[in-house]
């Protein structure tokens, strides 16, 4: 426990100034941040079997251009350049002519890398892209995803009892998605109103956090039911007391994703 908390004081003393700074500083730390979470994908993926050692170089060196490209945009939308996503696809699938080894390296590696590469980087990349055209909506999506789960871990251990999803997190309940739903909504839209945009319906707002409160928590469990399947409890143990980067962004990661799809309201 005392290495958990360390680690956390440790994270927020280096993550807060550089959320609030912005600017190059931020956007090298989602880029490094971006090469640690496809590290882990890798590196999980490996426990089966492991890919040739230049595709992991292509894989870091594409993940890294891919989330600082265009980082110092202000435009807040998905901005993303055909070439780059033809060139990752071009970079993984084509190797497998010359490789001519199924069993060193195949479609479904292929396949793996070109959409953790797209996956890894499209979320850095627009985490970037949405500090930059404003810190209160990166805090206020930071807001959804830690009170809810904190809320979700606390009401789980005092009155969970009935599994949410046995089978891929057996530790979460439904009565601790209840509780952290409910507190996640209530703080981050009051965040929302009192510091965005007090004009929009608090009706509307409510039900947008709710959203994406909820598919934090599905985040949560894609992640889970990925080390599940690999047959590991933690992605790395890159943050100590905490497990990997992956073990603690999974739920912002599909929240940053998911609120592009509110744009035109929120």
């Amino acid at each position: 426990m005392k290495t958990r908390i360390l680690s956390a004081i440790i994270l927020l003393v280096i993550f807060i100034p550089v959320l609030i700074t912005g600017g190059d500083i931020f956007a090298i730390l989602m880029g490094i941040m971006a090469i640690g979470g496809l590290y882990e994908l890798i590196k999980i993926r490996e426990s089966k079997n492991e890919f040739p050692f230049m595709m992991k170089i292509f894989a870091y060196l594409l993940v890294l251009f891919f989330t600082l490209f265009n980082f110092e945009s202000t435009y807040f939308t998905y901005n993303v350049d055909y070439r780059v996503m033809t060139f990752i696809i071009f970079a993984f699938l084509i190797p497998i002519i010359f490789i001519n080894n199924n069993k060193k390296y195949n479609i479904n590696d292929a396949l793996f890398l070109i959409s953790s590469t797209l996956f890894i980087g499209m979320s850095f990349n627009l985490a970037i892209i949405i500090r930059n055209y404003d810190l209160m909506y990166l805090v206020y999506i930071l807001l959804i995803t830690t009170v809810t789960d904190t809320f979700a871990l606390v009401t789980g251990k005092l009155v969970g009892k009935h599994a949410l999803a046995k089978k891929v997190s057996p530790n979460k309940t439904i009565e601790g998605l209840m509780g952290g739903l409910t507190f996640g909504v209530i703080v981050a839209t009051t965040f929302y109103h009192q510091v965005i945009n007090p004009e929009l319906s608090l009706v509307m707002i409510s039900a947008i956090t709710l959203l994406l409160a909820a598919i934090g928590q599905m985040g949560d469990l894609v992640f889970s039911s990925i080390k599940r399947y690999y047959d590991k409890k933690d992605f790395s143990n890159l943050i100590p007391g905490h497990g990997g980067i992956l073990d603690r962004i999974d739920s912002i990661v599909f929240v940053i994703l998911a609120f592009i799809l509110f744009l035109n309201i929120i």
